[in-house]
């Protein structure tokens, strides 16, 4: 396996600093138990009375599923570590486990839909729009472009192989309209939009700002249609986000450029702007935007972090629906802060170097993360390819900043 060869390698062993309780996104109880009711009901109890002894002879942790030890292993460095042993249980669930409820999540411009589990995980549902060969129209603009699903999943997996780990973990599955959507929904504004095709289909289309109509419905064969699923964050009321309006963000509008597009020194007023005056906020944004022109996603207007942690913290590289749409056309304009400011973490650069050389070429890696996916094959074979060329793009433009 490339990919147990390269999670060996020094630069994938770099430890991080030491993580004290303030470092923690959450700290817990440790006599907290977690447990269903019964084995009949689908509630679960928190006992603050546990037992000191559990009669298991497990630890109070041992009784948590896996997305609530994902969300207390969140710290100030990194959203999961680089050995994780739950990722494997935490993709698998999101993949298995019995859906109990489907409702539309508010706001967006897209259909997407929040499921939840009987241990009370949930996860952000977003259906197939787009087939793996068919490429974003080049007349199109990045803001009138679909989400696709397999972005979604193809952006995990390359985020945790540039060592990045800022997206939670997201895996495809095939869901059954009738029985995991319209039959258990209590959103009466998606139950509306349901109905058979001339084809005999189970179709729905929701209520959103965009491609949210008759003409744009999902449609299952007959009834089942992939998607991806991507495990929640922690609720906002508990660990609160931040939003921060990315400094490159594009214009959105058909004919106005942005400033970083008319300005090339514009870096040097980012640089003297908060919060990228100090710390590493501007080096992770720039790991960010390697990221972006990798998978193609020109839809990076924002970006958000724990407020917990201040600015001294990593960016979660949420949404990235948008990524994969082309695979013949390289957006060169993505990589602008990185051709502006000039700077790239060392660590990033040697890693992007390592998988530009043939043991650990980068489309063979991701390629085989994919391979396991439920959903498999991810991306098409150009897709794939595309992303060798990019990352020599990168490092041509890394070589003309050291020149």
């Amino acid at each position: 396996s490339k990919l147990a060869s390269l999670f060996k390698h020094p630069l994938y062993n770099i430890p991080i600093p030491e993580v004290t309780e303030k470092d923690k996104l959450f700290v817990v109880n440790p006599m907290e138990k977690f447990s269903l009711r019964s084995s009949e009901s689908d509630e679960w109890v928190s006992s603050s009375k546990a037992e000191t002894l559990l009669p298991t002879g497990k630890t109070a942790y041992d009784t948590y599923p896996a997305w609530l030890k994902f969300h207390i292993g969140i710290n100030r460095y990194q959203l999961y570590p680089r050995r994780d042993p739950l990722m494997p249980v935490l993709l698998r669930d999101l993949a298995t486990q019995r859906i109990v409820s489907s409702v539309q999540k508010t706001g967006g411009t897209q259909l997407k839909l929040i499921m939840t589990f009987p241990n009370y995980g949930q996860a952000l549902f977003k259906p197939m729009k787009q087939t793996r060969d068919q490429e974003t129209p080049a007349d199109f603009f990045y803001f009138s472009d679909f989400e696709r699903h397999n972005a979604e999943i193809a952006a995990f997996h390359l985020d945790r192989i540039l060592d990045f780990r800022r997206i939670p973990p997201v895996s495809g599955r095939l869901v059954n309209i009738t029985k995991e959507i319209r039959d258990i929904t209590t959103d009466k504004k998606l139950a509306k939009t349901f109905f058979i095709s001339p084809a005999g289909n189970v179709c729905f289309y929701g209520e959103c700002s965009y491609y949210c109509s008759t003409e744009h419905a999902l449609c299952g064969k007959p009834d089942r249609l992939e998607g991806s699923m991507a495990a929640l964050l922690p609720d906002k009321t508990l660990a609160k986000r931040r939003s921060w309006r990315s400094p490159w963000r594009r214009s959105y509008h058909k004919s106005k450029k942005a400033e970083w597009e008319l300005n090339p020194n514009y870096c040097a007023q980012v640089r003297e702007t908060p919060p990228y005056n100090r710390g590493h906020r501007l080096l992770d944004l720039i790991d960010l935007t390697v990221l972006d022109f990798l998978m193609g996603n020109m839809d990076r207007h924002h970006y958000e972090t724990f407020e917990k942690f201040g600015n001294d913290t990593f960016l979660l590289h949420l949404d990235n629906g948008r990524g994969f749409g082309t695979h013949s056309r390289d957006e060169m304009s993505i990589l602008a802060p990185l051709q502006q400011c000039c700077s790239i973490k060392k660590s990033t650069y040697l890693r992007l170097q390592l998988l530009a050389t043939q043991p650990y070429r980068l489309s063979d890696l991701l390629r085989e993360a994919l391979a396991t996916d439920p959903l498999a094959p991810v991306l098409a074979e150009p897709h794939l390819r595309a992303l060798d060329r990019r990352l020599g793009k990168v490092l041509a433009v890394v070589g003309h900043c050291l020149a």
